[in-house]
């Protein structure tokens, strides 16, 4: 029997969290590292347990994306990982059910980076279609174009009528700005 919990990085114990890292880190088996763990703190995080084993876990951290010229609090969703053995047991899609009310609840459009684009489509995720770009503080902005078929976006009520073939920009970050 599992058991989903929505957890806020602040009030998650150290223990549980190195758990979720250790499934992470095996289910992405060697494609994820210490940038990318960095990358799913400081928001909550969406855990099926097995017991006390987490089997499924996603992570959505606050970041501001800008479409155009026009900025919005998006829920980023980072860290996507089902254990390894426990695929196809409908895990990802609880977890991702629940991330997708957790954003619409909270922020004005969710974004994530991925190749996985089946996936989260059928969850009602959307392809970017527009050009991508990271957003220096300088007011420069870097094409980023290996990222242009990469990022799925969530609408929320105040961005049902968003533009997906206008630019979209994010700040830069250590490893993957993406």
């Amino acid at each position: 029997m599992t058991e989903l919990r929505v957890l806020a990085d602040d009030n998650t114990p150290a223990e549980l969290l190195e758990a979720v890292r250790e499934l992470t880190f095996a289910a992405f088996d060697g494609r994820f590292d210490e940038h990318d763990w960095e990358h799913t703190y400081g928001g909550h995080r969406v855990v099926v347990f097995d017991g006390t084993v987490p089997v499924a876990a996603a992570a959505v951290v606050r970041r501001e994306l800008a479409v155009g010229e026009t900025t919005y609090s998006v829920g980023y969703v980072e860290g996507v990982a089902t254990a390894p053995g426990r695929d196809g047991q409908g895990l990802g899609s609880e977890v991702m059910a629940t991330v997708g009310d957790l954003v619409r609840n909270r922020y004005e459009l969710g974004a994530q980076s991925t190749s996985r684009h089946t996936f989260y489509e059928r969850l009602g995720w959307e392809r970017w279609r527009g050009p991508t770009y990271v957003r220096h503080d300088d007011g420069r902005l870097e094409r980023t174009p290996d990222d242009d078929d990469g990022v799925l976006v969530l609408r929320c009520a105040t961005t049902e009528e968003l533009d997906l073939t206008a630019s979209l920009s994010c700040e830069p970050r250590a490893g993957d700005d993406w």
